[in-house]
């Protein structure tokens, strides 16, 4: 039994360790300085986050839950909402409208 649960634990953290389809994206809007905001109860934030998979980790990301005053100072008033330079983007967004915006590209894989 101790050691079905072991293997288990150890497939579950791999999984979330495993590479992203969108890292190489993910990595770039953030180095390029791209914000997304949001919260862990808005839905659309949820499928945002879903669409990059394991590669979300790496987005410079900003829950407005608990950082309310910089939502506030940004503005923020939907979600999710992305920030590049002068550029505002509100709602879901495709992979590709955000490599657009920040001239990153979209990993092919």
């Amino acid at each position: 039994m101790l050691i079905v649960i072991v293997t288990l634990l150890f497939l579950i953290f791999n999984s979330k360790n495993a590479p992203g389809k969108y890292d190489q994206l993910a990595k770039c809007l953030t180095e390029k300085g791209a914000i997304m905001f949001g919260t862990d109860w808005c839905p659309h934030c949820i499928k945002q986050k879903e669409l990059f998979g394991n590669s979300f980790k790496y987005i410079n990301y900003k829950n407005c839950d608990f950082n309310k005053v910089l939502c506030d100072l940004n503005n923020i008033t939907g979600y999710p909402t992305w920030i590049y330079k002068d550029k505002v983007l509100n709602g879901e967004q495709p992979v590709e409208v955000l490599a657009s915006m920040s001239g990153c590209e979209v990993d092919k894989q």
